[in-house]
C-alpha cells in the first residue's frame, strides 16, 4: 500500500474543515441515521430537524464537537489518552461511561462473535507495534480497523476509531477516511467479516480503494 495523497498538514486541515459536514453526514449514515446532507448542515449550524430523535441530533452534534476538537489537537500525541478524549466527546450524553474502558461483555449486531474484554496494556503495545508500518495511510487504516474490532469502549467505537485514524491522516497530510453513503452496507459486511475471521486485509483494501478523500497539489508551498 502506498499513500494516495500527499498534502502539507495545513492543506489537509483546510481540506478537512471544508468537508467536515460531509464527513459527519457520512458517519451518521454508518450509525443508521437516515439524514440528508442539508439536514446535517442545518444541525451543524445550530438548527433543529423536527423529524429526528433527540439522540440522533445529539450524535451529530457530538461528531461536530469531536471533529473540532481533533482539528484543534493535531499536534497532540496519538495515544490512549487521546483515544479516550475522542470517545468521551463522541459519547457525551449518549453512551455508558464515555471515555472509559469497557468492563463488561457486549454483543455485536449481525454476528455471534463477541469481543474479549479490552486491556490497556495490550492496546498500548499494539499501537507501538503499528508504528512500525511505513506507509502512513496504511498505518492509520490498520489502527482504525484494530480499534473497531477491539471494542475498547462500551459504544461509539466505529466513530471513535475513524476519528482517531483521521487525526493521524490529517497530521501527516494523507487525506481523510470517509465511508461513502452508497457503500455503507458493503463496508458493514466487510467489517463483520473482519470481526469474525480477524483478518483485515480485505477491509483495508476496500477502505483504501473506496473511502479515501484528498487533493494532490502540484505545488506545495
Amino acid at each position: 500500500m502506498i499513500d494516495k495523497y500527499d498534502m502539507t498538514k495545513e492543506q489537509n486541515i483546510f481540506f478537512a474543515k471544508r468537508n467536515i459536514v460531509d464527513s459527519i453526514w457520512k458517519s451518521s449514515h454508518i450509525e443508521g441515521i437516515d439524514i440528508t446532507y442539508p439536514e446535517t448542515q442545518k444541525i451543524y449550524d445550530g438548527g433543529n430537524v423536527a423529524r429526528l430523535r433527540i439522540d440522533e441530533i445529539q450524535t451529530i452534534n457530538n461528531l461536530k464537537h469531536t471533529w473540532l476538537f481533533i482539528l484543534n489537537s493535531i499536534d497532540v500525541k496519538n495515544d490512549l489518552n487521546l483515544l479516550k478524549s475522542i470517545n468521551s466527546l463522541v459519547g457525551n450524553n449518549l453512551i455508558d461511561n464515555p471515555g472509559n474502558m469497557r468492563k463488561y461483555d457486549v454483543s455485536i449486531g449481525g454476528t455471534n462473535w463477541k469481543p474479549e474484554l479490552p486491556d490497556e496494556y495490550l492496546l498500548n503495545n499494539k499501537l507501538e507495534e503499528f508504528e512500525k508500518i511505513e506507509c502512513l495511510t496504511e498505518k492509520a487504516i490498520t489502527i482504525m480497523c484494530y480499534l473497531m474490532r477491539t471494542q475498547f469502549f462500551s459504544d461509539g467505537n466505529k466513530r471513535t476509531s475513524m476519528l482517531f485514524a483521521n487525526k493521524m491522516m490529517i497530521e501527516n497530510g494523507k487525506g481523510i477516511i470517509s465511508i461513502p453513503v452508497d457503500k455503507d452496507i458493503e463496508f458493514g459486511e466487510l467489517l463483520i467479516n473482519y470481526y469474525e475471521i480477524n483478518n483485515c486485509n480485505k477491509l483495508k483494501k476496500w477502505i483504501y480503494d473506496n473511502a479515501l478523500e484528498g487533493i494532490n497539489y502540484t505545488d506545495k508551498k
